[in-house]
């Protein structure tokens, strides 16, 4: 996939030794300059050496100057998708970690929770008991389509929890069991929700995110990913099975989403390169929200 730079990137570039302009907040000027500090933001990144985007839309940058300026007031949501072994779990760690350490430097609370999209798997606990082992149990049940897991469900939650209600998360356990239990995690509505797995862009969850994102690797960093991870959690011989039926059918379920993505990740990238990006947005944030405080306007941009 070939790097996307769109037209506000270039007026970006174009307008990078602009004069800071005060503004008071709460106004369209506000969500203009806001949007003109993510493009030039955004535009260094992609052109940057190992960027970690692969394409970012217009909508995307848009969308997300709306929430920061305070044009839309309601709590946000994320979607990552991408096959197994992408990165795509490392990556909202990463995201969230991120956006934590920065909610406990400046004493915010209920500033993100997290939805794993794992944990809507059905139970088959009975079925791995029947077979003897998971190992068994997964060559003859196909644990990667959209059909293994209760997306609906997972849906749901997520509209409550954007509703601004408690929600108490099932928990599937990855160790072998293919146990899930109802109703374990508690979560509390916050300003972000966040959400990653395979299938989460498809099409029975995909319109609970406002913005969809899927990481890219390449065919070798997967496979390799793939079978260390394979090795640790005990797969043995059913190894080589198991990859094949989860590439062909990411063929089919996961690789498709892609072209539903606001935005694509490498996911290949370093990972500090997510943390350096993601703090420049929070400090974009931070100096609207001290700039509100102190009733002199924002400067931007810079």
């Amino acid at each position: 996939m070939q790097n996307t730079i769109t037209r506000e990137f270039i007026s970006a570039k174009s307008n990078k030794q602009s004069n800071p302009i005060s503004v008071k907040s709460g106004n369209s000027v506000l969500l203009q300059l806001v949007e003109q500090r993510l493009n030039k933001i955004f535009f260094d990144e992609i052109n940057s050496k190992n960027s970690i985007f692969k394409k970012v839309s217009n909508n995307a940058i848009r969308k997300m100057a709306l929430f920061i300026s305070g044009h839309i007031t309601r709590a946000c949501s994320i979607g990552i998708a991408g096959e197994t072994a992408s990165g795509k779990s490392t990556i909202a760690y990463d995201i969230i970690n991120t956006i934590q350490s920065f909610a406990d430097e400046y004493c915010i609370d209920n500033v993100i929770t997290r939805l794993n999209t794992d944990d809507y798997y059905y139970d088959r606990s009975d079925m791995v008991k029947k077979a003897g082992s998971f190992a068994e149990f997964a060559k003859n049940y196909d644990l990667d389509v959209p059909e293994a897991l209760e997306l609906e469900l997972m849906k749901k939650h997520i509209k409550q929890l954007l509703f601004g209600d408690t929600v108490y998360l099932p928990k599937y356990d990855m160790s072998g069991t293919a146990i899930r239990k109802d109703n374990v995690t508690k979560a509390e509505p916050s300003k972000i929700i966040i959400s990653e797995g395979l299938f989460t862009l498809t099409e029975k969850v995909v319109d609970a995110f406002d913005f969809k994102i899927y990481v890219d690797v390449s065919h070798q960093v997967q496979k390799e990913r793939f079978y260390r991870r394979a090795e640790e959690r005990g797969l043995g011989d059913s190894a080589d099975e198991v990859y094949n039926n989860a590439s062909s059918k990411a063929k089919i379920h996961i690789h498709p989403t892609a072209a539903k993505a606001d935005i694509i990740l490498s996911g290949e990238a370093d990972r500090s390169a997510y943390k350096k990006f993601i703090n420049q947005i929070l400090c974009l944030v931070q100096e609207i929200h001290s700039s509100q405080n102190s009733n002199k306007g924002i400067k931007l941009p810079r």
